[in-house]
């Protein structure tokens, strides 16, 4: 398999310990979902020198970002910039007519054609990955690198899990960063591709 120049399509989203990534009835006015906003009680130390700090900066050095397009409608389209003025990928099944996103955003119905864009325009960067439907579809066709899961210790219970609809393949994924911080344990998984022994 040939090597790829470009930085990795990775995963970045906080997670209940029981799968959750928002919490109930997640919608515009409660884009968290009822108690979903206490998965992102770490962003608190964001700013420091800590490993959340450096997660964060990590996640804003990105090139390119892909987003699913509940997420992005659920985040008021980022109103064009996710950050720093880097391409947004918003994978959608359907494109109404005349429907032109704001700024550095555009829709891509093809998953294939998204990723290879995403990559295209992150250069050496990692381009960041928004959203469930976008992460597992991503992981279905195989263009998913890695997944910086942000593991919050709370049971939410109910909501919107991050990998409820992956179907039936296997996919190994290899543990290559653990940073632990108040509040959360910051996992970074490299995904095995399916011709390497598990």
């Amino acid at each position: 398999m040939e090597a790829r120049m470009s930085g990795p399509i990775r995963l970045y989203m906080s997670m209940s310990f029981d799968g959750y990534v928002a919490g109930p009835d997640d919608r515009p006015g409660q884009e968290l979902g009822r108690a979903g906003g206490r998965l992102f009680n770490w962003l608190d130390d964001r700013e420091s020198d800590g490993p959340s700090g450096q997660v964060y900066r990590e996640a804003l050095a990105t090139g390119a970002v892909i987003s699913g397009r509940r997420t992005f409608e659920l985040a008021g389209r980022w109103q064009g910039d996710h950050h720093d003025g880097v391409p947004i990928f918003v994978l959608t099944h359907h494109v109404d007519d005349g429907d032109v996103p704001p700024g550095h955003a555009r829709f891509v119905t093809d998953v294939e054609d998204c990723a290879r864009q995403a990559r295209a325009a992150a250069g050496d960067r990692p381009v960041m990955v928004h959203g469930a439907g976008a992460a597992q579809a991503l992981l279905r066709a195989g263009h998913m690198d890695e997944m910086e899961i942000h593991l919050v210790q709370v049971l939410l219970g109910d909501g919107r899990r991050l990998f409820d609809h992956l179907g039936g393949d296997h996919i190994e994924l290899d543990l290559v960063r653990r940073l632990e911080d108040r509040d959360v344990t910051h996992l970074r998984y490299r995904v095995r591709r399916p011709d390497e022994a598990a």
